[in-house]
């Protein structure tokens, strides 16, 4: 959530933020309103209790009619405390109720506008001619058929569409890619962490999952848990309600989790093979540091996804995301996007934002500087989503045999294999 005091103090900016995400600006002046109402009717309250108390102080002392009459003044009283601390109470549940629903401050660079609104910021690597190679590009799922690396059949067969069963190189591939990115992310300094898939409301709605994005989760009512669509839900939990000390900072760590999305708005959209699924596994990084550091920490993170894309050989773009396609917990954001060769167009792979102090005000995760306690600042950069990783390795490596050529900086984790060859039927 955004701080109230910038509310007050600048409701203007508060205004412009929403109205470039594309939400309504009408609820900034609702939350203004009801956050006078919770200072007024704090005030309230607090004159009422300390009246309250002085007459308390000379009913002891008091006789006679005049002890009879501060005796009513008191019943009285203790109905208007009563009243003015449920009007309290109530204009503090509505306050909060609405900065629930307000989005992070859009930060001033970002491009304003829709998804395709986005601003291409550097590009890396160049597309293979195939026809100048002499064939065509097959796409992910024909090469997965060949390879024997995916079934998505079966795994319709098992659990409904968009469902999947990696099979032989492509569970190989999948815990080769999982290895690589922790092994990175372990020499850049990040704490590897194998992360819980199931969270209770509050880990969900304090990382900002429970507003626009709702639709897209899991939830098990018998049990009030969800489940996770990114481990950065419970990275950015894990230090929920306490207060770190300064010098602890920064604190990065890289989560490895399975993740389990519903793609309500995605009918229609990549239903083939592997792209958009209901379940995947990712590895994540999540960095707390000081407010003031974020946006270096931000750079840092989008150099580290660049370093892991590069490594895998992989032509990708790096897009500054616009205003409303941000998310709600998100200030900034980068999407570093693989091209595709049988879609002829950038696909993301990677993202990452800065969600500045948003996560750590809903979560009361604070830092100690300096015998001064206030908020930090959280960012999480996707290093692999598996699937996705997948399907541009291997419609970037492919050969026109149908065999898929390993990037280097796999091989280790293969048992050193270079090629993965088609199977024989």
């Amino acid at each position: 959530m955004i701080d109230l005091r910038l509310l007050r103090e600048d409701p203007d900016r508060v205004r412009a933020s929403q109205r470039a995400r594309g939400e309504d600006v009408a609820l900034v002046d609702s939350l203004l309103s009801a956050d006078e109402r919770r200072r007024s009717s704090g005030v309230r309250f607090d004159e009422l209790r300390g009246e309250q108390k002085g007459l308390g102080k000379l009913i002891g002392k008091a006789t006679g009619d005049e002890k009879a009459e501060l005796l009513k003044r008191a019943s009285q009283l203790a109905a208007d405390v009563k009243a003015a601390d449920a009007e309290r109470d109530a204009a503090d549940a509505q306050t909060q109720e609405l900065l629930q629903r307000l989005g992070n401050l859009v930060h001033p660079d970002v491009p304003v506008g829709g998804e395709e609104d986005f601003v291409t910021l550097e590009t890396h690597g160049t597309h293979r001619d195939f026809a100048a190679e002499g064939f065509e590009p097959r796409d992910h799922l024909e090469l997965g058929q060949l390879l024997g690396a995916i079934d998505v059949e079966r795994g319709a067969k098992v659990s409904g569409s968009r469902f999947y069963f990696l099979t032989g190189v492509g569970a190989l591939l999948e815990l080769a890619l999982v290895n690589a990115a922790i092994a990175q992310a372990t020499a850049a300094g990040f704490t590897p962490m194998l992360t819980p898939a199931l969270v209770r409301p509050q880990s969900m709605a304090g990382t900002g999952f429970l507003g626009q994005a709702a639709q897209d989760v899991y939830h098990l009512d018998k049990d009030d848990l969800y489940l996770v669509g990114t481990s950065e839900v419970p990275l950015a939990a894990y230090h929920m309600d306490e207060i770190l000390d300064a010098d602890r900072l920064p604190l990065r760590y890289a989560g490895f989790s399975p993740c389990f999305r519903r793609e309500a708005g995605s009918h229609g959209k990549d239903t083939k093979g592997i792209f958009r699924v209901h379940q995947f596994d990712k590895v994540e990084m999540f960095s707390y540091v000081l407010p003031e550091d974020s946006q270096a920490e931000h750079q840092r993170l989008l150099e580290w996804e660049k370093q892991w894309l590069t490594s895998l050989e992989l032509p990708f773009r790096v897009i500054d995301v616009a205003s409303a396609d941000l998310g709600a917990s998100a200030s900034r954001k980068y999407d570093c996007e693989a091209w595709i060769p049988t879609q002829g167009k950038y696909r993301e792979l990677t993202s990452t934002s800065d969600c500045t102090e948003f996560q750590s005000r809903r979560l009361s995760i604070r830092v100690r500087e300096d015998k001064k306690v206030r908020p930090l600042a959280t960012l999480n950069g996707t290093l692999c989503a598996v699937p996705r990783t997948i399907v541009a390795i291997l419609e970037n490596h492919q050969q026109a045999d149908g065999s898929v050529r390993v990037p280097e900086v796999l091989r280790p984790y293969l048992g050193g294999r270079e090629v993965l060859e088609p199977v024989a039927k």
